[in-house]
């Protein structure tokens, strides 16, 4: 399976975003997928993961309440819906698969490419 993040830009405290990940391949429904973030100088982190079902979803504590996880197994895609965004969101957002949800970057085996999502005024 391959990735591709995108939806990534600026918006300011408060508002909103929404970011794809979408999946060439036809095994996708079988994967895991997380959410994981990357700010300059700061190590990668967990932000929310899925089952490949869709069934259970994990999130960080820092986006409890304010991210969405989702998938579209027909679509291919998952979506993390960003809502109250702040400035300390801000990072390279990445999406990563794998044979189930861990907040260890180390247990997924294929990433996409990352979209920068900045919260600013």
């Amino acid at each position: 399976v391959q990735l591709q993040a995108f939806g990534g830009g600026l918006v300011q405290p408060g508002g909103s975003l929404r970011l794809s990940c979408a999946a060439s391949g036809r095994t996708f429904s079988s994967y895991a997928v997380g959410w994981f973030r990357q700010a300059p100088g700061k190590e990668r982190e967990f932000v929310a993961g899925t089952r490949w079902s869709g069934s259970t979803t994990n999130y960080a504590d820092s986006v409890k309440g304010r991210f969405t996880i989702a998938r579209d197994n027909r679509e291919n895609t998952v979506y993390l819906q960003m809502n109250s965004l702040k400035p300390e969101d801000t990072a390279v957002y990445y999406c990563a698969a794998g044979p189930y949800v861990s907040a260890w970057p180390s247990q997924y085996g294929t990433w996409g490419q990352g979209t920068q999502v900045t919260v600013s005024s």
